[in-house]
Parts: structure tokens; C-alpha cells; sequence
């Protein structure tokens, strides 16, 4: 894992990044353009194990030429880490070991919240919102990133 200055030095601004939403039953993924501007929700898989969520962004880093992976990392509202932040790190340690490409955290505090506010705003039904409020989430991380990274 590496910090997000760091990861500005390995990626150029042509380079794809994929978002990620660790749950402990689902996981949400999305993507961003070439040019870095916008994250798109693409996909919520179900969380079956570690290996098989390393064979599955295998295939979708493949696919759509990822350079970098941006993880939502959930800190305690008052900053600390708990148990979830544990098994994050825990995760991305293991996804890093068998994945060669830049992996960081980003604080995704609200993320969901977020996700399911910016749907509502959009009218969508609630049974719509819920079924993709995880992809979403991934979503809103690597939104995060992304304009982070632009500033």
C-alpha cells in the first residue's frame, strides 16, 4: 500500500483507476476515465473470499487497462481506527501481494451516506438506491481520489 502523494508519482494523467467499497457481504467497484475526471459505478460483487475478489479485479483490471487501485478506508467518525479499518488494511495487504499495481486508502467516511443522498437527489426509487448503493459508494471513493488528485 502506498499514500496518495506516492501515487501521484506512479500514475500519469492517462492512467484508469479502480475504486473499491469493501463490505463484508457485497463489494463495490467503479472506474474512472482516462483523463481522471469522472468515477463511474460498474459493478457490486458478492464478497466470497479473498480470492475470488483478487481473480475478479484480475479480470476487470485486464479489461480496462487499470493502473491503480483506490480502496475506501472506514475511520471512526472521530478519527480513530476501528475493527473495519483493520480488516481493510488486512484485505489490501493480501490484494496487494497478489495484485502489481499502486493500491491506497482514502478516508470514506460518509461514502455510503453520500452515495445514497446524491441518488435521492436524482429521484431515484429507493429499492434502486439500495441495490446499487454499493457500486455508488466505490463511486464517491474514487471520486474523492480523483479530485484530490487533480488539486
Amino acid at each position: 500500500m502506498i499514500t496518495l502523494d506516492e501515487l501521484k508519482n506512479k500514475i500519469t494523467n492517462k492512467s484508469r483507476l479502480l475504486g473499491l467499497d469493501l463490505g463484508t457481504k457485497r463489494i463495490g467497484i467503479a472506474i474512472c476515465d482516462d483523463r481522471q475526471s469522472i468515477a463511474t459505478p460498474l459493478i457490486t460483487i458478492k464478497n466470497d473470499g479473498l480470492k475470488k475478489l483478487v481473480d475478479e479485479l484480475k479480470l476487470i483490471i485486464r479489461e480496462n487497462n487499470i493502473d491503480a487501485i483506490a480502496v475506501g478506508n472506514p475511520i471512526n467518525m472521530d478519527g480513530s481506527l476501528g475493527p473495519s479499518a483493520q480488516s481493510v488494511k488486512d484485505i489490501c495487504l493480501y490484494i496487494s501481494k497478489n495484485i502489481k499495481i499502486p493500491l491506497c486508502l482514502w478516508d470514506e467516511r460518509l461514502s455510503t451516506i453520500g452515495a445514497f443522498n446524491l441518488s435521492s437527489e436524482l429521484d431515484i426509487n429507493v429499492s434502486k438506491k439500495l441495490k446499487n448503493i454499493d457500486k455508488n459508494a466505490a463511486a464517491f471513493i474514487l471520486q474523492g481520489v480523483l479530485d484530490y488528485l487533480k488539486n
